[in-house]
């Protein structure tokens, strides 16, 4: 029995750990203080571990200076000393890992990173990365907790709404190589509404049922949407989680280095041509000039921010560059360029791209948030309702973006006015009073409340399985020439089952081919609402709908490739994130597994 259940936030600018302890007592949640590098030789302990590796060069630090409390002699550097080392030498500054374990053109797998690196650097892969990071919080955990063994406790690991199977399963790999034995993976759009509710024990008096709530996550890599619709029953209120977005590599990174190469081209404009060192300290100075400046417009507070660039060579006082960003050009900048008032029908535009491209990361050919978000609500109609675009009622923020003030309210103003041209309400915001923090460490907070939830000690958001689902069983009939064996149909997945739930199916044997490529036929009722999981229909009707085939090779026994015959049994289960797998077992052991996505959401 773990005493602990521990939430991670595996970010693509900063991650974080949060935990709760597995008590009969109510609890809250509490973040884990992360002992890193903060600088050569000195450890410091902060909220957020920043998702930079940096690969040392030979005798670039003293013996010794790179010393971790459980490490005396780290391979790589993680966190803080890492991001700011980086920007004296990105050559060696791994970043944006996360991002790439999503990206198709790419094997996540292979040593790609720092893509700048020269020929003599080492590189690694965005799974190694990944590995690091989790390792390193593995690790954290165990020197501030040595009564409790990271192993022992129940562990979770948030990934985008938008990953798809293979992303998690990069996610998942680089977990197990950082020793963690079998965490269970959960969306940060519904973690950072768990969060809310766990920080608002009151949240059923700031709902109602028929209330459509947006979550809008914005991180340093990616913009999620998710929508979650209120309803009752038995009196209970009750939320379900009904559309999720695509995935939009999109997010803080892409503002920051707009502002960067606005700076940089007023130093050019002074004859002050920026090297990548140079250019990459600017890019960390526009980052926190953007939060400052976009915090409020209140009397008061700073018009502008200064820009300090040092020379280069020996003279580097004398040599230092002085330049200043304003308000209103930050505002100018981000909110007309990621934030432009659009109307509800925009559509965000598609880049004519060229044939041949440097290997990078897939990101969105249009910066415009908000037209991305209204591309959402309309292909979200049909299931969040509204004939024209869903209508959400209230709105939840997350991410670092959004502790700029400004931004939100952009993004309040273009909701309500695409509300008040459908005739709807304004939205409501769900917030709580410790807004900035949450931004930070809702997704690790909410991952360690809903492994509450799931001990029967929460509120769980419902994600409800909307069809039936059937795997297709051939006959065992004699050929007949022109006419294919009869396709029956095996209940893997009922109506209605719950996200993370498993399925109990029969111990019904069936015979499995391997060793050859081999095609697997999937179907799906929307109306067949009462099959029982391990139903064999007879017959494939009308009322079955069939889905595209998975054509897989399973591999035989050992080393051969001879075709082989296995009999089998099947298990099934649906997973946090809408997975579902579905499991070939022999007798001997043997286990196949076929994955497919069985949750409703907006089209492509």
């Amino acid at each position: 029995m773990p005493e602990y259940i521990v939430g991670i936030d595996l970010g693509t600018t900063n991650s974080a750990l949060a935990y709760v302890p597995v008590s009969d007592e109510p609890t809250s949640v509490t973040v884990l203080p992360v002992p890193q590098l903060v600088s050569a030789g000195e450890v410091g302990e902060l909220d957020l571990l920043p998702s930079s590796l940096y690969v040392p060069g030979p005798g670039e630090f003293v013996e010794g200076a790179l010393a971790l409390p459980w490490n005396q002699n780290p391979k790589y550097v993680a966190g803080q000393l890492a991001r700011s080392r980086g920007v004296e030498n990105a050559n060696r500054l791994v970043a944006s890992a996360k991002s790439w374990l999503s990206n198709q053109n790419a094997d996540a797998t292979q040593p790609l990173l720092p893509l700048s690196a020269p020929e003599g650097i080492e590189k690694v892969s965005p799974v190694e990365a990944s590995r690091q990071y989790l390792e390193h919080l593995r690790a954290a955990w165990n020197y501030t907790h040595s009564g409790a063994k990271f192993d022992e406790q129940s562990v979770l690991i948030t990934v985008p709404a938008s990953f798809d199977a293979a992303a998690r399963e990069l996610t998942q790999r680089a977990a197990k190589l950082a020793g963690y034995p079998d965490p269970i993976i959960l969306e940060e759009p519904q973690a950072a509404f768990y969060a809310w509710i766990e920080r608002n024990p009151n949240w059923r008096e700031q709902v109602d049922p028929g209330d459509l709530i947006l979550v809008v996550d914005i991180g340093g890599g990616t913009t999620d949407f998710t929508l979650i619709a209120v309803s009752e029953k038995d009196g209970e209120l009750q939320l379900e989680r009904v559309a999720v977005g695509q995935h939009i590599l999109l997010g803080g990174d892409n503002m920051d280095l707009a502002v960067a190469r606005f700076a940089e081209q007023q130093f050019l404009q002074r004859g002050t041509k920026l090297d990548a060192m140079q250019f990459h300290s600017l890019w960390q100075q526009c980052r926190a000039a953007k939060e400052v400046l976009l915090a409020s417009d209140e009397s008061g507070a700073a018009a502008e921010q200064p820009l300090t660039i040092l020379g280069r060579g020996t003279g580097l006082v004398g040599g230092t560059i002085r330049g200043k960003i304003s308000r209103d050009e930050v505002r100018s900048l981000l909110l007309d360029g990621f934030f432009p008032v659009v109307g509800a029908d925009a559509a965000p535009a598609r880049q004519r791209r060229a044939a041949l491209m440097e290997v990078g990361l897939n990101y969105a050919a249009d910066p415009a948030v908000t037209k991305h978000l209204a591309q959402f609500l309309r292909q979200s109609a049909g299931n969040a309702g509204g004939e024209d675009f869903a209508r959400p009622t209230h709105l939840l923020l997350n991410g670092g973006v959004l502790q700029a003030g400004a931004i939100e309210h952009r993004i309040f103003e273009v909701l309500n006015s695409w509300l008040q041209q459908a005739g709807a309400n304004a939205i409501t915001e769900l917030r709580t009073e410790t807004k900035s923090a949450d931004l930070m460490h809702a997704v690790a907070r909410g991952a360690a409340y809903y492994g509450l939830a799931r001990t029967g000690k929460g509120v769980r958001i419902r994600g409800g399985v909307p069809r039936s689902y059937y795997v297709g069983v051939e006959s065992a009939m004699p050929a007949v020439p022109g006419i294919a064996a009869p396709m029956k149909a095996f209940a893997v997945v009922p109506f209605g089952l719950e996200e993370g739930s498993r399925v109990e199916l029969p111990q019904r044997r069936f015979a499995l081919v391997v060793g050859e490529p081999a095609e697997f036929r999937f179907f799906s009722s929307l109306t067949r609402k009462d099959d029982a999981p391990g139903s064999l229909l007879e017959d494939v009707g009308e009322d079955l709908e069939e889905l595209a085939p998975i054509e897989v090779f399973l591999p035989p026994q050992g080393d051969g490739q001879q075709e082989e015959i296995v009999p089998v049994t099947l298990e099934s289960n649906v997973t946090e994130t809408g997975m579902l797998e579905l499991w070939c077992v022999a007798s001997d052991g043997r286990r196949w597994k076929l994955e497919f996505n069985v949750r409703e959401r907006a089209a492509a």
